[in-house]
């Protein structure tokens, strides 16, 4: 099966200091891959050179066969926002919106009316046990509950790649295993490839390919 997120040769600078070294990096489609490190290692630096958001210094990476560096600044901001799914540590929820409107936020982006892209929020919300909160604002969530939020939200418009960055760091290891499992197997259930970057072997695990960062070097 051809790769659809491809890095090859990718460093990356900030100033001086050199946070990706000579990156290779391949995804399926539908495939969960986990990149290793401890912290400072590289990885999220790495996560935003395939997101797009950073430009590697040097090196390419492909999605879907186009070169991100070929896109303009409109072109990554529409692949970013219908092809990409994004899970943050600490959910980054916006709380003057509420839980339905969180998640629904992709579609409604995207152009969709409220109606159609509500309802298709409270359907993947409802695969997350959130069905009861669909109209709490988010200060009155637990960190579990916010961040099955910000799954749902990473994954209501069917993206092709999720990028989760320590999806599971802020929380205890019953909300981690729990938030983790239902993330994976729904993103699994619509063929959504997913990237993991985590500190957590515990994490590493679930996924089906591994990769490992030390000090900017991936292998």
């Amino acid at each position: 099966m051809n790769a659809i997120l491809r890095a090859e040769g990718v460093d990356l600078f900030y100033g001086t200091h050199q946070a990706v070294r000579g990156a290779d990096f391949s995804l399926k489609r539908g495939e969960v891959t986990a990149v290793m490190g401890s912290s400072g290692s590289g990885k999220s630096s790495l996560l935003y050179c395939l997101a797009g958001v950073l430009a590697p210094t040097r090196g390419t990476v492909r999605f879907d066969g186009a070169a991100l560096a070929s896109l303009s600044d409109d072109d990554l901001s529409t692949l970013r926002r219908e092809r990409f799914g994004f899970v943050f540590q600490y959910g980054e929820l916006l709380p003057e919106l509420t839980v339905e409107e969180n998640a629904a936020l992709p579609l409604r982006l995207a152009g969709q009316r409220k109606a159609p892209a509500h309802a298709a929020a409270g359907e993947v919300l409802g695969r997350l046990g959130m069905t009861e909160l669909l109209q709490r604002r988010t200060s009155q969530l637990s960190g579990g509950q916010s961040q099955r939020v910000a799954v749902a939200r990473a994954l209501v418009h069917r993206p092709d790649v999720v990028f989760a960055d320590e999806p599971t760091g802020a929380l205890d290891s019953v909300n981690a295993s729990a938030v983790l499992d239902e993330f994976l197997r729904l993103a699994r259930d619509q063929g959504t490839a997913v990237v993991i970057v985590t500190h957590d072997a515990a994490v590493a695990e679930h996924a089906d390919s591994r990769y490992t960062m030390t000090d900017g070097i991936l292998k």
